[in-house]
């Protein structure tokens, strides 16, 4: 298992001001950041980070939103960092994630949803490699 998650604060929450409040709470729970950056996809860029979901019908949807404004993508460091960070978020609707989680606090919908995070330790690691070369992490 490893120590490691991955997180993306999505266009909307960057939009809407919660880049703060957002960090917080990660810090709050635990988790080291040891890389950051705020950068903004394009839609290629997008499209190729979320190349696994090409084939669901929410894929262009996605895409365009992730690439409509700027994002902060970071890695995350804590023991059991991937599963913790998924409880951290909260579910991907909104409106079933439990009090307290990220999303529960600033997702606006199931589509922007204020936050990406990791679904497992490989995605991490690959997801973390999309934005983070090895002298950008600390």
């Amino acid at each position: 298992m490893s120590n490691r998650s991955f997180t993306m604060i999505k266009p909307d929450a960057v939009r809407n001001g919660n880049i703060g409040n957002i960090l917080q709470m990660i810090n709050a729970a635990g988790f080291r950041i040891v890389a950051m950056k705020y950068t903004q996809l394009s839609l290629a860029q997008a499209g190729q980070f979320y190349e696994v979901h090409k084939e669901r019908p929410f894929y262009g949807e996605l895409t365009e939103f992730m690439s409509s404004g700027p994002i902060v993508a970071a890695i995350l460091e804590k023991d059991n960092a991937v599963a913790d960070f998924r409880t951290l978020i909260g579910a991907t609707n909104p409106a079933q994630a439990e009090e307290g989680t990220i999303r529960k606090k600033y997702a606006t919908s199931i589509g922007e949803n204020a936050v990406h995070g990791s679904d497992s330790d490989e995605n991490a690691k690959i997801e973390g490699d999309f934005f983070f070369s090895g002298l950008e992490r600390f």
